[in-house]
């Protein structure tokens, strides 16, 4: 096994390092030490409609009536909901509603306690 890292474009574990690039020898791809070191992921950042950084666990409030799809329901303004978890979608709160049960929202409806 060499030491080198595996190539980024075809996962080979065969690559060699040549004047400070490395080369893929099975497809022929060449990167740089630069592009070889792992860059930080960073998350996406949840903010309410006041602005405020939302996490999981958090209570928020509903900012404005909230007519249901597919039911006469409406979430009333002012309706708390507690331990909101995050997700990555177009919705990005899940949760439970009392009375409603589990829904998802979006975060520019809502506002942290």
């Amino acid at each position: 096994m060499s030491a080198f890292p595996p190539c980024p474009n075809c996962s080979s574990e065969f690559t060699y390092e040549d004047g400070g690039i490395y080369i893929c020898p099975e497809c022929a791809h060449e990167w740089s030490e630069q592009a070889a070191m792992p860059i930080e992921v960073v998350g996406k950042v949840y903010r309410d409609s006041a602005g405020n950084v939302l996490q999981d666990g958090d209570t928020v409030t509903v900012i404005k009536d909230l007519k249901l799809k597919g039911s006469a329901g409406v979430i009333k303004m002012g309706t708390k909901v507690k331990n909101i978890r995050l997700v990555g979608s177009d919705h990005d709160i899940d949760c439970k509603i009392d009375g409603f049960g589990a829904m998802s929202l979006k975060s520019e409806f809502v506002k942290k306690v």
